[in-house]
């Protein structure tokens, strides 16, 4: 070790470690296991004080400072130079306190989605979660987040109601409607990890104690008929249901069940906040498609996040993002030629979320990004086991929303954007400006490091 070392320069009491230290790739490694992330320094802070002590430790040290909650959608932060990065992991600074009456939960850290909605049924409530138990809460909410609840309660972001951050002077900050108005706006949207380290979050919660959800599953060779019938289907759907339709393709894995393993499949998933006679009525027309297997039914709300059999530990995959208009004939004959029957994609999966509803809506008191554009979002996973096969399972990705490129609208989705983009794709031309202002003014030394800068 020598003075020029990031550790001789860093004074933080909480667990560092420093390339060839044990311990040191197990820190580094995000939950996409394709992702190889080679910052100066880790650092595992415990506390709020902790992390506060290490961004203004950072910042005397000329070091940057990445913020990581579980890095499922950590790609963009690999495009980066992190010789100079001290990489924050919060994975071990959580906690969940819920207020029944209020109908509020507060969120320590890097919390997971399981552990948040475990807190939350114990008093018959739940929250705009995602599809994934792992995924922690901090990423997801303040990039927008879209839930099976969404088209009717709009994306995540506008459930919540106060953020705390540790600022680029080390200080902790509590941003809401009326203290640091301006800045609890650019959170909500715009990129957390531009303005600060998020340290907790407080959200309104929904009175579901159980929900009507589950999936329908067909064998690939249905797909042009079930893909049809969907598209028709979600043309009239009301915006109390919330489904995906989604082409896998998934290796003979001996973890995954028979019923998945090593076949092609087309499954809708989702849920319908109805009663149950309502919500059946809703969906005959795609069970009059006779599927394979139907778990469509009532279940308590904490089972919602195991729906969308989403992998259940780290993975590593690329993937790529489109956002499109109206599914008519010719979209859907481009997805068809694709991933449709017949087809060798090269992809895992390729998944088309329902958008619309509350979420087309921008919220009166929203933030940064309370609205999404288009009608559906296309989102295409490759698995790559190897450094090798990136670049191919990259190029997979890549092909198919190049196909579906004349139907594309303006825009991305935030939390499905695994590559690194001007922060000017993700939300409004005037609200990038006001963002980019707010970052010049919480963040003029640019210590953070985002993984879409402003």
């Amino acid at each position: 070790m020598t003075e020029t070392d990031p550790a001789t320069r860093l004074r933080s009491s909480c667990e560092l470690y420093l390339p060839g230290d044990p311990g040191y790739d197990a820190a580094r490694t995000p939950w996409n296991l394709s992702v190889d992330l080679r910052p100066a320094v880790v650092a595992v802070p415990r506390t709020v004080e902790e992390v506060a002590d290490l961004v203004d430790d950072a910042g005397r040290a000329g070091l940057r400072v990445a913020p990581l909650s579980t890095g499922h959608g950590v790609g963009p932060l690999a495009e980066q130079d992190l010789d100079d990065v001290v990489l924050l992991r919060l994975s071990e600074l959580s906690g969940v306190s819920v207020d029944p009456v209020a109908r509020t939960a507060r969120v320590i850290g890097a919390t997971p989605w399981r552990d948040v909605v475990a807190a939350t049924a114990e008093h018959g409530l739940t929250a705009l979660h995602g599809s994934a138990p792992d995924v922690a809460l901090p990423g997801y909410v303040l990039s927008g987040g879209l839930s099976f609840y969404s088209r009717r309660h709009g994306l995540a972001a506008g459930s919540v109601r106060a953020v705390e951050i540790v600022s680029a002077d080390g200080e902790l900050v509590r941003a809401d409607a009326t203290e640091h108005a301006d800045l609890f706006w650019a959170l909500r949207g715009g990129g957390a990890a531009n303005f600060g380290v998020v340290v907790a979050i407080e959200l309104d919660l929904l009175p579901y104690a159980d929900v009507y959800a589950g999936m329908l599953l067909w064998d690939r060779e249905r797909a042009p008929e079930v893909l049809a019938a969907w598209a028709a289907w979600t043309r009239t759907a009301p915006e109390t249901a919330t489904t995906v339709l989604r082409v896998l393709s998934l290796p003979p894995l001996p973890q995954l069940p028979p019923f998945l393993s090593g076949r092609d499949l087309v499954i809708i998933d989702g849920a319908v906040l109805e009663d149950d006679e309502h919500a059946a009525s809703l969906l005959a027309p795609l069970r009059a498609l006779e599927p394979e297997i139907d778990t469509f039914g009532r279940i308590p709300a904490a089972e919602l996040l195991d729906v969308h059999l989403d992998p259940p530990g780290p993975t590593p995959a690329v993937s790529d993002h489109t956002v499109l208009g109206p599914l008519d004939d010719a979209v859907l004959a481009a997805l068809l030629g694709q991933v449709g029957p017949g087809t060798s994609s090269g992809l895992t999966v390729t998944e088309v979320r329902h958008l619309g509803g509350a979420l087309a809506r921008p919220g009166p008191a929203g933030g940064a990004l309370s609205a999404l554009p288009g009608d559906y979002s296309v989102f295409c996973i490759a698995t790559a086991p190897t450094p090798e096969a990136a670049g191919p399972a990259r190029q997979a990705a890549a092909t198919v929303v190049a196909a579906l490129a004349p139907w594309s609208v303006p825009g991305l989705v935030a939390t499905f954007t695994e590559r690194r983009v001007e922060a000017s794709r993700l939300v409004d031309g005037e609200d990038w400006a006001r963002l980019a202002a707010l970052r010049d003014r919480y963040d003029p030394a640019r210590r953070f490091v985002p993984n879409h800068a402003l």
